[in-house]
């Protein structure tokens, strides 16, 4: 079992735990609405849009989650159901790339899928393709992000779909970012993108189903560099030495 540890990373406007402040800014006109639509007895308006409140506020909801704290672990930047898993070139250079798509009852914080800092931001307008369609990881609305790591670069991407029209980051480029931290939002329904680069080994298959910031999607552990791989080498013959006797 993987190590854990839990994160509290919060986010702009919000409670970690309970709902993102959106959720208030759509949610409360509509139960206050259906309050109203109530007293004047106008009782199936008041039932839908009391039904519509309850809606938007789980479709904000921002639970807890554990942070896997194992070294080398990528986690899922959102909710959802994993649609592709295919080889792919970024930049240039070879990678595989996991793409998750998020339901409308699913959990729509993004998350982190690494520790790191965030050198490139790119929002790209575009189009609302159905989230579920390969075309869309290129043609819809997206934030794609740059997250440089210990072990290098990975790319990840928020991407609006047929029903959600915008996506919404609260990152800014320079910042550092924990792995499992919130990073940002899409609107009623979506989907995420993963790349990381060929040696990274990918642990989920499509059809599975995955947490934003608990489900380990890959492993890419640091490589250590020559000079540490001297160190440890020197190390560990100094320790044979010692146990041996060969060494006081």
């Amino acid at each position: 079992m993987l190590a854990a540890r839990k994160l509290r990373a919060g986010m702009p406007g919000s409670t970690p735990g309970s709902m993102v402040k959106e959720g208030y800014t759509f949610g409360l006109p509509l139960l206050v609405l259906g309050g109203v639509f109530y007293l004047l007895q106008w009782n199936v308006a008041a039932v839908v849009l009391v039904f519509l409140a309850l809606f938007v506020f789980s479709f904000f909801r921002d639970p807890e989650r554990v942070i896997p704290a194992e070294a080398g672990a990528v986690v899922s930047p959102g909710d959802g159901r994993v649609v592709v898993v295919t080889d792919e070139e970024c930049e240039g250079r070879a990678g595989k790339r996991v793409s998750i798509f998020l339901a409308v009852w699913n959990v729509h914080v993004n998350r982190s899928p690494a520790a790191g800092t965030i050198t490139k931001m790119d929002y790209r307008p575009g189009k609302f393709l159905a989230a579920m369609m390969e075309r869309a990881s290129l043609e819809n609305e997206q934030n794609v992000f740059t997250l440089s790591t210990e072990a290098g670069e990975i790319v990840f991407k928020q991407i609006a779909g047929l029903i959600a029209r915008r996506v919404v980051s609260w990152k800014k480029i320079g910042e550092k970012v924990a792995r499992g931290e919130r990073i940002g939002l899409v609107r009623f329904g979506s989907r995420v993108d993963l790349w990381v680069p060929k040696d990274a080994e990918i642990l989920v298959k499509v059809g599975e189903n995955v947490k934003g910031g608990s489900s380990v999607l890959a492993r890419w552990p640091v490589k250590p560099t020559a000079g540490k791989l001297e160190e440890s080498s020197k190390a560990e013959t100094d320790a044979n030495l010692t146990v041996t006797g060969n060494r006081s």
